[in-house]
């Protein structure tokens, strides 16, 4: 009797144990409720990027130090040789790529900073400088970045100059002529205070709706018979209520009850 009594039992509950293994191996994420706890925190969401929003904005106002970019240009020329006039302006591509190195060469560095009386040095000066090259032009763009707008200017045109020279001589080729001087600037290149609003608006949200989704998916507990149904797969029988109030009062009533009993005896 007792081993097909503990069969029995074993048969009822293997369902169960079936059920609950197949529900740990498939985890289910209800887009829609995960919609609406995010509806739900929208006051959470608007805080938070209000809040990316001023941060940025006290940066971008405050904080940054704002950046002026100045251009001047090269043409690049090579008329030495007839046969080289016959494919002037790939030779003229590949001679404006080598000429970028020019500006990152110590000895042009070094001749800007003893015009300028610059108080940087070479790594400093190279990183402010940029040189391109525009595809299927010979025009070299030599872009320095600078927080004094003048000085931008001023050592856009004298790296023009120094390299002008340095090519003519160092490299044996014809000497680039300046195709357009460096403009003074009269507005910063950076920081892009409109965008970085943007930005800290949308980060500010998107933190926001991510520490609510995190939440909502970390959130186990079973709160309503719902839940029980989604996690166990199992119909909820019954419900049964919190009686703490009742049991509360009624335990109050037998203590005055053997409070008035002792008080006779």
């Amino acid at each position: 009797m007792s081993r097909k009594r503990r069969g029995e039992d074993n048969d009822v509950q293997a369902p169960f144990l079936t059920g609950a293994a197949g529900q740990e191996d498939e985890v289910t994420i209800d887009l829609m409720e995960m919609l609406t706890q995010i509806l739900d925190h929208w006051v959470l969401v608007v805080v938070c990027a209000l809040l990316g929003t001023l941060i940025m904005g006290v940066y971008s106002f405050r904080l940054a130090t704002p950046l002026y970019k100045s251009t001047a240009k090269l043409y690049v020329v090579n008329s030495k040789d007839s046969a080289i006039n016959l494919s002037d302006l790939q030779i003229g591509n590949y001679l404006a790529q080598d000429y970028q190195e020019v500006f990152h060469n110590w000895h042009v560095q070094d001749r800007v900073i003893e015009e300028l009386d610059l108080p940087y040095s070479y790594s400093e000066l190279n990183g402010m400088v940029t040189v391109t090259n525009p595809t299927n032009t010979r025009i070299l763009y030599i872009t320095v970045t600078s927080p004094d707008p003048r000085e931008a200017q001023d050592i856009a045109d004298t790296f023009a100059k120094v390299a002008c020279e340095f090519i003519a001589v160092k490299m044996d080729q014809e000497q680039p002529n300046i195709f357009e001087e460096a403009r003074l600037p009269v507005a910063p290149s950076s920081p892009n205070k409109s965008r970085n609003l943007m930005i800290g608006f949308l980060l500010g949200a998107l933190l926001a709706v991510a520490v609510v989704i995190i939440r909502y998916v970390a959130d186990d507990k079973i709160r309503t018979p719902e839940d029980i149904e989604k996690l166990l797969g199992l119909p909820t029988l019954g419900v049964v209520t919190e009686q703490e109030s009742f049991f509360h009062g009624a335990s109050h009533t037998k203590g005055r009850k053997k409070g008035k009993k002792g008080g006779k005896a």
